[in-house]
Protein backbone atom coordinates (compact mmCIF):
# COMPACT_ATOMS: atom_id res chain seq x y z
CA UNK A 1 0.00 0.00 0.00
CA UNK A 2 1.10 3.64 -1.20
CA UNK A 3 0.89 5.50 2.37
CA UNK A 4 0.97 9.43 2.68
CA UNK A 5 4.06 10.75 3.81
CA UNK A 6 1.84 12.79 6.18
CA UNK A 7 0.63 9.70 7.69
CA UNK A 8 4.19 8.40 7.82
CA UNK A 9 5.71 11.35 9.70
CA UNK A 10 2.95 11.83 12.16
CA UNK A 11 3.04 7.57 12.70
CA UNK A 12 6.44 8.08 14.03
CA UNK A 13 5.77 11.13 16.20
CA UNK A 14 2.92 8.88 17.95
CA UNK A 15 5.42 6.07 18.45
CA UNK A 16 8.67 7.22 19.56
CA UNK A 17 7.89 10.55 20.85
CA UNK A 18 4.10 10.31 22.37
CA UNK A 19 4.67 7.29 23.64
CA UNK A 20 8.48 6.52 23.55
CA UNK A 21 7.49 2.82 22.60
CA UNK A 22 10.17 0.36 23.58
CA UNK A 23 11.20 -3.06 22.39
CA UNK A 24 8.26 -5.79 23.58
CA UNK A 25 5.89 -3.45 24.97
CA UNK A 26 2.10 -3.95 23.94
CA UNK A 27 0.12 -0.68 22.45
CA UNK A 28 -3.55 -0.90 21.68
CA UNK A 29 -4.72 1.54 18.43
CA UNK A 30 -8.22 2.77 18.87
CA UNK A 31 -9.16 3.67 14.96
CA UNK A 32 -12.37 5.49 15.06
CA UNK A 33 -13.82 6.21 11.22
CA UNK A 34 -10.03 6.88 9.85
CA UNK A 35 -8.44 5.30 6.85
CA UNK A 36 -7.19 2.14 7.01
CA UNK A 37 -3.63 3.47 5.36
CA UNK A 38 -3.33 5.28 8.93
CA UNK A 39 -4.15 2.62 10.81
CA UNK A 40 -1.33 0.31 8.38
CA UNK A 41 1.34 3.12 8.78
CA UNK A 42 0.69 2.99 12.73
CA UNK A 43 0.98 -1.08 12.72
CA UNK A 44 4.52 -0.46 10.70
CA UNK A 45 6.05 2.67 12.89
CA UNK A 46 5.30 -0.13 16.21
CA UNK A 47 7.32 -3.07 14.78
CA UNK A 48 9.80 -1.14 13.38
CA UNK A 49 9.96 0.08 17.27
CA UNK A 50 10.29 -3.47 18.35
CA UNK A 51 6.66 -3.63 19.88
CA UNK A 52 3.79 -5.06 19.54
CA UNK A 53 0.66 -3.82 17.76
CA UNK A 54 -2.85 -4.18 18.66
CA UNK A 55 -5.68 -2.81 16.80
CA UNK A 56 -9.43 -1.86 17.63
CA UNK A 57 -11.73 -0.40 14.42
CA UNK A 58 -14.86 1.54 15.37
CA UNK A 59 -17.78 2.71 13.37
CA UNK A 60 -20.07 5.90 15.19
CA UNK A 61 -23.05 4.88 13.08
CA UNK A 62 -22.22 1.24 14.63
CA UNK A 63 -21.85 2.97 18.49
CA UNK A 64 -24.45 5.20 18.37
CA UNK A 65 -26.72 1.50 17.57
CA UNK A 66 -24.95 -0.25 20.67
CA UNK A 67 -25.56 3.02 22.98
CA UNK A 68 -29.42 3.27 22.18
CA UNK A 69 -29.94 -0.11 23.63
CA UNK A 70 -27.63 -0.14 26.14
CA UNK A 71 -28.31 -1.88 29.26
CA UNK A 72 -27.00 -3.26 32.72
CA UNK A 73 -26.22 -6.72 31.76
CA UNK A 74 -24.72 -5.98 28.23
CA UNK A 75 -22.21 -3.38 28.80
CA UNK A 76 -21.10 -5.34 32.26
CA UNK A 77 -19.47 -8.10 30.54
CA UNK A 78 -17.91 -5.67 27.73
CA UNK A 79 -16.65 -3.45 30.52
CA UNK A 80 -15.12 -6.19 32.02
CA UNK A 81 -13.24 -7.31 28.65
CA UNK A 82 -12.51 -4.11 27.65
CA UNK A 83 -10.64 -4.39 31.11
CA UNK A 84 -8.96 -6.93 31.16
CA UNK A 85 -7.57 -6.04 27.67
CA UNK A 86 -6.22 -2.76 28.48
CA UNK A 87 -4.70 -4.48 31.55
CA UNK A 88 -2.53 -6.21 29.15
CA UNK A 89 -1.20 -3.25 27.48
CA UNK A 90 1.54 -0.81 28.12
CA UNK A 91 0.47 2.16 26.01
CA UNK A 92 -2.75 3.53 23.88
CA UNK A 93 -2.98 5.64 20.79
CA UNK A 94 -6.41 6.55 19.90
CA UNK A 95 -7.12 8.26 16.77
CA UNK A 96 -11.01 9.74 16.34
CA UNK A 97 -12.00 10.91 13.04
CA UNK A 98 -15.97 11.41 12.64
CA UNK A 99 -18.19 12.82 9.32
CA UNK A 100 -20.87 14.05 11.69
CA UNK A 101 -19.74 15.13 15.37
CA UNK A 102 -23.86 15.19 16.29
CA UNK A 103 -24.08 11.25 15.51
CA UNK A 104 -24.76 10.35 19.40
CA UNK A 105 -27.08 13.23 19.71
CA UNK A 106 -30.10 11.12 19.98
CA UNK A 107 -29.08 8.80 22.11
CA UNK A 108 -31.23 8.99 25.40
CA UNK A 109 -28.96 10.84 28.70
CA UNK A 110 -29.80 7.69 30.89
CA UNK A 111 -27.95 5.40 28.11
CA UNK A 112 -24.82 7.85 27.73
CA UNK A 113 -24.14 7.72 31.48
CA UNK A 114 -24.74 3.91 31.98
CA UNK A 115 -22.31 3.32 29.31
CA UNK A 116 -20.10 6.23 30.73
CA UNK A 117 -20.32 4.80 34.69
CA UNK A 118 -19.74 1.09 33.24
CA UNK A 119 -17.02 1.76 31.28
CA UNK A 120 -14.98 4.36 33.69
CA UNK A 121 -12.98 1.45 34.93
CA UNK A 122 -11.26 1.15 31.57
CA UNK A 123 -10.67 4.90 31.27
CA UNK A 124 -9.37 5.38 34.60
CA UNK A 125 -6.56 2.53 33.81
CA UNK A 126 -5.90 3.55 30.26
CA UNK A 127 -4.99 7.44 31.16
CA UNK A 128 -3.28 6.23 35.30
CA UNK A 129 -1.64 2.78 33.91
CA UNK A 130 -0.69 3.07 30.48
CA UNK A 131 1.62 5.24 28.00
CA UNK A 132 -1.64 7.29 26.01
CA UNK A 133 -1.91 9.47 23.45
CA UNK A 134 -5.16 10.74 21.41
CA UNK A 135 -5.52 12.30 18.59
CA UNK A 136 -8.80 13.26 15.78
CA UNK A 137 -8.32 13.03 12.72
CA UNK A 138 -9.09 15.40 9.84
CA UNK A 139 -12.56 14.95 7.96
CA UNK A 140 -14.46 17.20 5.97
CA UNK A 141 -16.78 17.74 8.94
CA UNK A 142 -14.01 18.99 10.82
CA UNK A 143 -12.91 21.39 8.06
CA UNK A 144 -16.62 22.23 8.22
CA UNK A 145 -16.16 23.61 12.21
CA UNK A 146 -13.22 25.13 11.25
CA UNK A 147 -14.53 27.49 8.46
CA UNK A 148 -11.94 26.14 6.17
CA UNK A 149 -11.85 23.93 3.02
CA UNK A 150 -11.06 20.32 3.24
CA UNK A 151 -7.78 20.88 1.70
CA UNK A 152 -7.13 23.65 3.97
CA UNK A 153 -7.80 21.69 7.04
CA UNK A 154 -5.90 18.68 5.99
CA UNK A 155 -2.74 20.90 5.19
CA UNK A 156 -3.32 22.89 9.44
CA UNK A 157 -4.15 19.43 11.04
CA UNK A 158 -0.39 18.10 9.90
CA UNK A 159 1.05 21.03 10.45
CA UNK A 160 -0.69 21.38 14.27
CA UNK A 161 0.12 17.59 14.69
CA UNK A 162 3.84 17.02 13.25
CA UNK A 163 4.70 20.25 15.24
CA UNK A 164 8.40 20.76 17.07
CA UNK A 165 6.78 19.87 20.84
CA UNK A 166 10.16 19.14 21.90
CA UNK A 167 10.33 23.36 21.69
CA UNK A 168 7.73 23.62 24.35
CA UNK A 169 9.81 21.68 27.06
CA UNK A 170 11.72 25.05 28.35
CA UNK A 171 8.67 26.78 28.75
CA UNK A 172 6.88 24.30 29.94
CA UNK A 173 9.02 23.50 32.65
CA UNK A 174 9.48 27.10 33.97
CA UNK A 175 5.36 27.56 34.14
CA UNK A 176 5.34 24.29 35.92
CA UNK A 177 7.47 25.35 38.42
CA UNK A 178 5.47 28.20 38.82
CA UNK A 179 2.21 26.96 39.27
CA UNK A 180 3.75 24.22 41.71
CA UNK A 181 4.77 27.17 43.99
CA UNK A 182 1.74 29.40 43.56
CA UNK A 183 -1.41 29.56 46.19
CA UNK A 184 -3.87 32.20 44.95
CA UNK A 185 -5.02 32.02 41.20
CA UNK A 186 -6.97 34.78 40.03
CA UNK A 187 -8.76 35.60 36.63
CA UNK A 188 -10.62 38.42 35.17
CA UNK A 189 -11.90 39.40 32.31
CA UNK A 190 -15.58 39.97 30.38
CA UNK A 191 -18.11 38.11 32.10
CA UNK A 192 -15.06 37.12 34.48
CA UNK A 193 -14.19 37.41 38.13
CA UNK A 194 -12.71 33.62 39.33
CA UNK A 195 -10.64 33.21 42.46
CA UNK A 196 -9.34 30.14 43.93
CA UNK A 197 -5.79 28.63 45.43
CA UNK A 198 -4.06 25.44 43.54
CA UNK A 199 -1.86 25.65 46.65
CA UNK A 200 -0.01 21.78 47.08
CA UNK A 201 -2.18 20.64 43.94
CA UNK A 202 1.44 20.88 42.19
CA UNK A 203 1.21 20.94 37.38
CA UNK A 204 1.40 19.18 34.88
CA UNK A 205 3.24 20.17 31.17
CA UNK A 206 1.56 18.70 28.35
CA UNK A 207 3.21 19.27 25.07
CA UNK A 208 3.06 15.86 22.92
CA UNK A 209 3.08 13.04 25.60
CA UNK A 210 -0.42 12.88 25.82
CA UNK A 211 -2.88 14.87 23.34
CA UNK A 212 -1.93 15.69 20.12
CA UNK A 213 -2.51 18.52 19.45
CA UNK A 214 -1.05 19.61 22.53
CA UNK A 215 0.30 23.13 24.45
CA UNK A 216 -0.90 23.46 27.84
CA UNK A 217 -0.12 22.77 31.32
CA UNK A 218 -2.87 22.00 33.96
CA UNK A 219 -3.24 22.42 37.79
CA UNK A 220 -6.28 21.83 39.94
CA UNK A 221 -7.92 23.60 42.25
CA UNK A 222 -8.09 23.24 45.79
CA UNK A 223 -11.91 21.41 45.81
CA UNK A 224 -13.74 24.26 47.95
CA UNK A 225 -11.54 27.10 47.06
CA UNK A 226 -13.52 28.01 44.17
CA UNK A 227 -15.17 31.17 44.39
CA UNK A 228 -16.67 33.63 41.56
CA UNK A 229 -18.35 32.89 38.09
CA UNK A 230 -16.24 32.24 34.41
CA UNK A 231 -18.27 33.08 31.19
CA UNK A 232 -16.73 30.60 28.71
CA UNK A 233 -16.56 32.43 24.86
CA UNK A 234 -15.98 28.87 22.97
CA UNK A 235 -18.32 26.49 21.91
CA UNK A 236 -18.26 23.29 22.88
CA UNK A 237 -19.67 19.81 21.96
CA UNK A 238 -20.44 17.27 24.75
CA UNK A 239 -22.48 13.97 24.39
CA UNK A 240 -23.18 14.67 21.01
CA UNK A 241 -24.89 18.30 21.74
CA UNK A 242 -23.17 21.32 21.17
CA UNK A 243 -23.03 24.48 24.16
CA UNK A 244 -22.61 28.49 23.47
CA UNK A 245 -21.91 30.97 25.88
CA UNK A 246 -22.01 28.61 28.68
CA UNK A 247 -21.69 30.55 32.11
CA UNK A 248 -20.64 29.22 35.93
CA UNK A 249 -21.09 30.59 38.93
CA UNK A 250 -19.74 28.78 42.44
CA UNK A 251 -19.58 29.15 46.09
CA UNK A 252 -17.27 27.18 47.94
CA UNK A 253 -16.01 25.44 45.16
CA UNK A 254 -19.44 23.88 43.77
CA UNK A 255 -21.26 25.16 40.60
CA UNK A 256 -24.71 27.05 41.89
CA UNK A 257 -25.54 28.43 38.67
CA UNK A 258 -25.34 27.34 35.16
CA UNK A 259 -26.38 28.61 31.84
CA UNK A 260 -26.19 28.35 27.94
CA UNK A 261 -27.75 28.26 25.14
CA UNK A 262 -28.27 24.63 26.02
CA UNK A 263 -29.28 25.61 29.94
CA UNK A 264 -31.41 22.51 30.46
CA UNK A 265 -29.14 19.71 29.14
CA UNK A 266 -26.66 21.34 31.16
CA UNK A 267 -27.31 21.02 34.27
CA UNK A 268 -28.70 17.65 33.87
CA UNK A 269 -24.56 16.98 33.05
CA UNK A 270 -23.58 18.45 35.81
CA UNK A 271 -26.42 16.60 38.07
CA UNK A 272 -24.74 13.10 36.72
CA UNK A 273 -23.42 12.44 40.14
CA UNK A 274 -22.01 14.40 43.28
CA UNK A 275 -18.69 15.16 41.76
CA UNK A 276 -19.99 16.85 38.74
CA UNK A 277 -20.27 19.99 39.85
CA UNK A 278 -16.74 20.61 41.59
CA UNK A 279 -13.98 21.48 38.95
CA UNK A 280 -11.31 18.84 38.51
CA UNK A 281 -8.71 21.17 35.57
CA UNK A 282 -7.33 24.07 35.43
CA UNK A 283 -5.27 24.62 32.55
CA UNK A 284 -3.46 27.32 30.52
CA UNK A 285 -3.42 26.53 26.48
CA UNK A 286 -0.62 28.24 23.97
CA UNK A 287 -0.58 25.70 21.09
CA UNK A 288 0.63 29.12 18.39
CA UNK A 289 -0.47 27.53 15.42
CA UNK A 290 -4.22 27.03 17.14
CA UNK A 291 -5.98 30.36 17.47
CA UNK A 292 -9.85 30.17 17.21
CA UNK A 293 -12.67 27.61 18.35
CA UNK A 294 -13.69 24.59 16.14
CA UNK A 295 -16.31 22.30 18.56
CA UNK A 296 -13.37 20.08 18.83
CA UNK A 297 -11.86 20.03 22.42
CA UNK A 298 -8.54 18.15 21.57
CA UNK A 299 -7.76 21.45 19.62
CA UNK A 300 -9.96 24.22 21.58
CA UNK A 301 -7.90 23.12 24.77
CA UNK A 302 -4.55 24.23 23.34
CA UNK A 303 -5.59 26.88 21.89
CA UNK A 304 -3.31 30.37 22.18
CA UNK A 305 -3.89 32.54 24.95
CA UNK A 306 -6.94 30.49 26.70
CA UNK A 307 -7.37 28.30 29.90
CA UNK A 308 -9.82 25.98 30.66
CA UNK A 309 -11.77 25.30 33.47
CA UNK A 310 -13.32 21.40 33.65
CA UNK A 311 -16.17 20.67 35.85
CA UNK A 312 -15.77 16.77 36.72
CA UNK A 313 -12.80 14.28 37.23
CA UNK A 314 -9.70 15.42 38.59
CA UNK A 315 -6.68 13.67 37.24
CA UNK A 316 -4.68 10.99 39.81
CA UNK A 317 -1.22 12.84 40.94
CA UNK A 318 -2.08 16.49 39.68
CA UNK A 319 -5.51 16.69 41.15
CA UNK A 320 -8.13 17.30 43.77
CA UNK A 321 -9.44 13.86 44.10
CA UNK A 322 -12.64 14.85 42.78
CA UNK A 323 -14.51 11.68 41.35
CA UNK A 324 -16.82 11.61 38.52
CA UNK A 325 -18.23 10.37 35.59
CA UNK A 326 -17.75 14.00 33.83
CA UNK A 327 -14.65 15.42 32.42
CA UNK A 328 -15.88 18.64 30.40
CA UNK A 329 -12.76 20.85 29.21
CA UNK A 330 -15.06 24.49 29.09
CA UNK A 331 -12.54 26.53 27.54
CA UNK A 332 -12.49 30.59 27.14
CA UNK A 333 -9.84 32.80 24.99
CA UNK A 334 -8.38 35.85 26.57
CA UNK A 335 -6.59 37.32 23.77
CA UNK A 336 -7.52 40.67 22.55
CA UNK A 337 -9.74 39.80 20.10
CA UNK A 338 -12.00 37.82 22.06
CA UNK A 339 -11.90 40.73 24.58
CA UNK A 340 -9.01 40.31 26.69
CA UNK A 341 -8.33 39.54 30.45
CA UNK A 342 -5.30 38.24 32.98
CA UNK A 343 -4.27 35.85 35.38
CA UNK A 344 -2.96 36.37 38.01
CA UNK A 345 -0.65 34.39 40.94
CA UNK A 346 -0.03 35.52 43.94
CA UNK A 347 -0.78 38.82 43.27
CA UNK A 348 1.63 38.84 40.43
CA UNK A 349 0.24 39.16 36.54
CA UNK A 350 1.06 36.34 34.72
CA UNK A 351 -0.83 36.68 31.15
CA UNK A 352 -2.41 39.68 30.02
CA UNK A 353 -4.23 39.25 26.78
CA UNK A 354 -3.31 35.62 25.99
CA UNK A 355 0.87 36.68 26.38
CA UNK A 356 2.79 35.68 29.52
CA UNK A 357 4.07 38.53 30.84
CA UNK A 358 6.75 36.76 33.32
CA UNK A 359 10.41 36.80 31.12
CA UNK A 360 10.65 33.06 32.38
CA UNK A 361 7.38 32.31 30.33
CA UNK A 362 8.38 33.77 27.41
CA UNK A 363 9.12 30.82 25.64
CA UNK A 364 5.91 30.11 25.48
CA UNK A 365 4.59 32.72 23.92
CA UNK A 366 3.92 32.02 19.98
CA UNK A 367 7.08 34.38 18.72
CA UNK A 368 8.95 31.72 20.30
CA UNK A 369 7.70 28.34 19.49
CA UNK A 370 6.80 29.26 15.88
CA UNK A 371 10.54 30.47 16.10
CA UNK A 372 12.05 27.26 14.09
CA UNK A 373 9.27 27.30 11.71
CA UNK A 374 10.13 30.60 10.47
CA UNK A 375 13.78 30.97 10.37
CA UNK A 376 13.24 27.17 8.45
CA UNK A 377 11.19 29.20 5.91
CA UNK A 378 13.16 31.75 5.68
CA UNK A 379 16.18 29.35 4.35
Amino acid sequence: MIIDSRFNDLAAGLINFSTQLKKGERVLIDAFDIPDAMVIALIRATRDAGAHPYVNIHRARVTREMMLGAAVDQFEPHAAVELARMQKMDAYIALRGSDNIFEASDVPPDRVQLVSKLMKPVLDHRVGKTKWVVLRWPTASMAQQAGMSTEAFEDFYFRVCTLDYARMVPGMEALKELMTATDRVHIKGPGTDLRFSIKGIGAQPCGGLRNIPDGEVFSCPVKDSVEGYVQYNAPTVYLGQSFDNIRLGFKKGKIVEATSTNTKRLNEILDSDDGARYIGEFALGFNPHITAPMRDILFDEKIAGSFHFTPGQAYEGVGNGNKSQVHWDMVCIQRPEYGGGEVWFDDKLIRKDGMFVPKSLHKLNPEYLLGAEKAKKGK
